[in-house]
């Protein structure tokens, strides 16, 4: 087992893996820019190291910065958290070739699947069911034409190497694709400085279901149930729970044995989501997550496992800890994302933190790095928290977050919960009757289409 690791993220991500690290007896590592100098994971750790000026590019984003902080304090592992550089497989690359661990799959494995393309036919080969689509890239407008009147219209285009919702465009017929598809490879050129999209069949009223899978890079792999993500805005997701409301057991046990078998036959290590498209009953692969997902407390609620400790254990050449016979699901769970972003427009909303009170009480667990008269910086994404419920069935899980939003105080800045307190209000989210769809909607009815 490793003495020391370095955590190479900030916010809650990087608090989150510093407890388990606690617990586990091993010393942490924080980085941290000239702007989080005051953070919390900076305050947590062990110890700290400064590794930049505030934007990304010249400090979480910073490969010679981070690995020169592992050499500096004998850090013998990095775990990435999410986002940064989490799923890039040159900095694997960089980590592996410095005699270090990377706490998270190979370099290989994140290749194949951040290539929108190469993952889909990989998972293809092994037995995944995927949405039908262009048999890789569609170089120009004539072959993506034909390729909507092949699978039939709507179609989405997507960039191969595209997320966050960046480089996806919908057309409903030949006169749409046109400006679609340009607009798409544009997206795709200016974000990820690669142009090539690719086209698949659109689901018009699917919900957004994943699985966490898990292994130990020898064979060996698991899954731990579905999370059901479709409540989004702009393709970010704002509230996930698990399991997933309209989810069977024999569905889950179907995709999650296929999962398990597919990430068991490649030797995948640590943790992963395997991210579907479902509608009538049948899921669709939409691409895999290489990496710790930002909604993963709510798979540890139901099943009292803890995924960072995991990952650590089988990075370090530890076995699993458990096995499929012993993933039982317990209960429900929900995640809200809090933000500081002001409604109606969700404009980033970067400020003084001048009162700050986590809820408390019987299954709610709020992960944050926020404190009273902490300033949060705009040079980063806007999440300061994650507020997790657990209750024994869904109707519990929603009444204690209902509680639970109005025990929580974070005053200084706007925020995300207002949104919360009205979406509990609703039928449809009452009665898990929702998909990838609602939310903007709904959005468009009550805040004029933010």
């Amino acid at each position: 087992m490793f003495d020391k690791i370095l955590i190479a993220n900030r916010g809650e991500i990087a608090l989150r893996v510093i407890r388990a690290a606690r617990e586990m007896g091993i010393a942490s590592v924080a980085v941290h820019s000239t702007a989080d100098s005051d953070a919390m994971h900076v305050r947590m750790a062990d110890e700290s190291v400064c590794i930049g000026p505030p934007p990304s590019p010249q400090s979480y984003l910073s490969i010679p910065a981070i690995i020169a902080a592992c050499e500096i304090t004998g850090a013998q592992a990095i775990h990435p958290g999410y986002g940064f550089l989490s799923e890039n497989a040159g900095f694997v690359q960089v980590v592996e070739d410095h005699g270090l661990t990377f706490i998270g799959p190979t370099a290989e494995h994140i290749r194949i699947m951040g290539d929108k393309i190469t993952a889909k036919d990989t998972m293809k080969k092994l037995g995944v069911p995927c949405v039908p689509g262009s048999d890789g890239g569609v170089p120009d407008l004539a072959a993506a034409k034909k390729v909507g009147a092949e699978i039939g219209y709507p179609v989405i285009i997507k960039a191969t190497a595209g997320g966050g919702g960046k480089g996806m465009k919908v057309a409903r017929n030949d006169a749409e694709m046109e400006r679609a598809f340009q607009t798409a490879r544009s997206e795709a050129k200016a974000n990820f400085g690669n142009d090539e999209v690719y086209i698949e069949k659109y689901l018009t009223t699917p919900r957004h279901i994943e699985i966490q899978v898990f292994g130990d890079g020898k064979g060996n792999a698991v899954h731990l149930g579905e999370r059901d993500c479709s409540l989004q805005r702009r393709h970010q997701k704002v509230f996930e729970e698990a399991p997933g409301p309209v989810i069977t057991p024999e569905e889950r046990a179907r995709i999650g044995k296929t999962c398990a078998e597919a990430v068991a036959r490649i030797n995948y290590i640590g943790a992963g989501t395997i991210e579907f498209l479902y509608e009538n009953g049948e899921f669709y692969f939409i691409e895999m997550n290489t990496r710790l997902q930002v909604e993963h407390p709510v798979t540890e609620g139901i099943f009292g496992v803890d995924l960072v400790r995991e990952q650590i254990r089988v990075a370090s050449g530890l076995p699993m800890s458990f096995s499929q016979d012993d993933l039982k699901i317990n209960g429900h769970a929900i995640e809200v994302r809090i933000n500081a972003e002001k409604l109606p427009n969700f404009a980033p909303c970067p400020g003084k933190i001048t009162q700050y009170h986590a809820p408390g009480g019987l299954g709610v667990r709020m992960d944050s790095a926020l404190y009273d008269g902490y300033r949060i910086p705009p040079y980063y994404d806007s999440l300061i928290g994650k507020l997790i419920v657990h209750g024994r069935d869904r109707p519990e899980a929603l009444a204690r977050l209902s509680r639970a939003l109005g025990e929580l105080i974070v005053d200084g800045v706007d925020t995300t919960v207002p949104l919360f307190h009205a979406l509990l209000a609703e039928p449809a989210i009452v009665n898990g009757d929702y998909n990838i769809h609602w939310l903007e909607h709904w959005l468009e009815t009550h805040l004029g289409g933010a």
